[in-house]
């Protein structure tokens, strides 16, 4: 797990870090994957920014909003389906993920695949080319995600900057 760049969404330029990250590894065209459900709200980072990306109209196909969410059930369907609609196109990963107490909050910027589930056991295909995965969560606790106590407030908050990161790094681009 090799993270090229790493950010808080707190920071005034975490958009411009995510959007050079996008700039410097992810080659034209892509499209970008958004993993979670809205069922739990730390679960929740992905389909909200796959939603916001697609209020902004970008020419970037978008996987994952909160209307059509891509989760554990059906992560394998649209991984086929984007490789068969866009098999040239470099994919762009997004999901929520744990980390210590103290990276609560960080937004990891990767030259790799997401691996969706693994922080709750789960055995799913890798996604993406290069990833963004924001940590949502303790994984200290010695237990699975706590989805009762992360505010929809910090995810919202979350999702926001990377989708300011990744609309910077494509309207740059037009």
């Amino acid at each position: 797990m090799q993270i090229e760049a790493r950010t808080f969404y707190f920071k005034s330029d975490c958009h411009l870090i995510i959007s050079d990250f996008i700039r410097t590894y992810a080659k034209n065209p892509c499209l970008i994957f958004c993993i979670g459900t809205d069922r739990y709200i730390g679960d929740c980072l992905g389909p909200l920014t796959g939603t916001f990306l697609s209020k902004l109209h970008i020419l970037t196909p978008i996987f994952g909003t909160l209307n059509d969410p891509i989760h554990a059930v059906n992560l394998t369907k649209y991984i086929i389906e984007a490789k068969f609609k866009y098999p040239y196109h470099t994919i762009i990963a997004i999901d929520a993920c744990l980390g210590t107490k103290d990276n609560v909050g960080c937004i990891q910027l990767k030259r790799t695949p997401i691996h969706p589930g693994k922080g709750v056991g789960k055995k799913l295909p890798p996604v993406g080319d290069i990833s963004i995965v924001g940590i949502v969560d303790s994984a200290d606790k010695g237990e699975f995600l706590n989805f009762h106590n992360i505010r929809l407030g910090f995810i919202m908050n979350m999702a926001e900057v990377i989708t300011r990161g990744i609309y910077h790094a494509f309207s740059s681009n037009l």
